[in-house]
């Protein structure tokens, strides 16, 4: 499955991209700020959405690049240690090392395997590891945003087109980490889901319910 790839490379991949993917930049920006805990408000999830909804744009705005930031420099690094391997193998170890990183944001070690819902790393993820597709999936995001207003119905959109529109780019690779982390996606907004289904989903700028951590 992995033919070209040395066990070495594929553990160093994968524990170092979770490692990275596992840094809480939420909860990191908020205490150094002396804002207190991301957990402690809203929904209680460790994102950027979460962490606007403290006030403070900016400690939002570095949470965003914290979250998007580690799971590009986890497929950056996989792509630097693969210069001059075919495409195949290159393809396939920055694919490893950023799912990695995706499922580190998830599931952190450092905060009891209780992470966030993805979409920062997940965009990129994308972007680093295939940026049209990531461009893409950032333009459907927009486009349901400024349309519905609904943050995760536009996250779960992005999520649903982005394996296909990789598949169709010809990054089969790409493609396959994709549908991997749109699903998990999905489990994370299980509730987010419940609530569209109900129309009870709160809008961008409306009030903000709390949802379960």
């Amino acid at each position: 499955m992995f033919e070209g790839l040395s066990n070495a490379q594929i553990d160093v991949a994968l524990i170092g991209g979770y490692l990275l993917g596992s840094i809480p930049f939420g909860v990191i920006v908020m205490r150094a700020a002396g804002a207190g805990d991301p957990r402690a408000i809203g929904s209680g999830n460790i994102g950027a959405t979460n962490v606007l909804r403290s006030g403070r744009r900016d400690l939002a705005a570095l949470t965003l690049i914290g979250d998007g930031g580690k799971g590009a420099l986890a497929v950056l690094a996989a792509w630097l240690a693969t210069r001059g391997a075919s495409d195949q193998v290159q393809a396939m170890l920055t694919c490893l090392a950023g799912g990695a990183a995706f499922v580190g944001h998830l599931f952190p070690v450092w905060l009891r395997f209780k992470g966030g819902k993805g979409v920062a790393t997940f965009f990129g993820t994308l972007l680093a590891a295939a940026w049209p597709v990531g461009l893409l999936a950032g333009a459907t995001w927009i486009l349901m945003a400024a349309v519905f207003r609904m943050s995760s119905l536009a996250a779960l959109t992005a999520a649903l087109v982005s394996p296909v529109a990789a598949w169709m780019l010809g990054r089969h690779e790409v493609a396959v980490l994709a549908a991997l982390m749109a699903g998990l996606i999905y489990l994370r907004h299980l509730p987010n889901i419940r609530r569209l289904l109900k129309g009870e989903e709160p809008r961008i700028g409306g009030s903000k319910t709390a949802e379960a951590a």
